[in-house]
């Protein structure tokens, strides 16, 4: 006869119908509501697979108008927003070219590119005119993927931020860049800097903390569902976020 204590402790652990995480590692509880004026698109390959650090799904719960798309490629913005867009170019996209803003020696942590990787003229009026962003989620490789199978976001302006500080993932998570961020993270610093609001970036940052702590805690409790990262000399190729 089975035991009934071996039966219940083989019953899955539930999930969050909202982040989708272990109901252990959820803060969704704890999201503070944020109205946007940019509008967020997050495009999230189907093969990412980290949902316990993962952080798009939890991005997406502060903004009413955020949109989060899972697969490959659709045909056009207006395809993976749900609803029409009449210029892509006033969307930015996250470019995930070798373009770095310390190389190009650019100022401020959101920057303009033009169609060559260099830095655009006229950053304010470009980035002025912003009404949207598209952030890839995934792998380096699979954010790559995303890009290369989506060719409408060549119509996007591309931007590259530069952070003031590394990714608050720390040891958890190491990112192949230094200057490689979680999804929201770079959703912070690129929507509180469009829309000059430092309450976005603490709102974000503050839930990507409780986040962190909570993988911690269960980390202890339940190493099953908070792993903790590869041993020193695996590389991990996360891609810069965008992320």
């Amino acid at each position: 006869m089975s035991n009934p204590q071996d039966t219940a402790a083989a019953e899955p652990i539930p999930e969050c119908p909202h982040c989708q995480k272990p109901m252990p590692l959820c803060i969704c509880d704890s999201v503070t509501p944020i109205e946007n004026r940019l509008s967020l698109l997050i495009l999230q390959h189907p093969q990412e697979q980290d949902r316990a650090l993962g952080t798009a799904r939890l991005l997406a719960r502060h903004f009413a108008d955020a949109t989060v798309r899972v697969g490959l490629s659709w045909p056009s913005l207006s395809k993976a927003l749900g609803r029409p867009v009449e210029n892509a170019a006033r969307w930015a996209v996250l470019y995930l070219g070798s373009a770095r803003a310390a190389d190009l020696e650019a100022e401020g942590e959101i920057v303009a590119l033009n169609r060559k990787g260099e830095v655009a003229d006229n950053q304010r009026a470009i980035l002025g005119k912003l009404e949207g962003v598209v952030l890839l989620d995934g792998t380096w490789s699979q954010a790559k993927a995303l890009w290369w199978r989506n060719p409408w976001m060549l119509k996007c302006q591309r931007v590259i931020l530069n952070p003031a500080h590394p990714s608050r993932y720390g040891r958890l998570r190491r990112e192949p860049r230094s200057d490689g961020l979680s999804t929201i993270e770079a959703a912070a610093t690129i929507l509180a800097g469009l829309e000059r609001r430092p309450d976005i970036a603490d709102a974000l940052h503050a839930s990507f903390e409780r986040l962190l702590t909570r993988y911690r805690e269960v980390q202890a409790e339940m190493p099953e569902l908070a792993p903790k990262p590869a041993p020193k000399g695996r590389r991990d190729f996360r891609r810069r976020k965008r992320a």
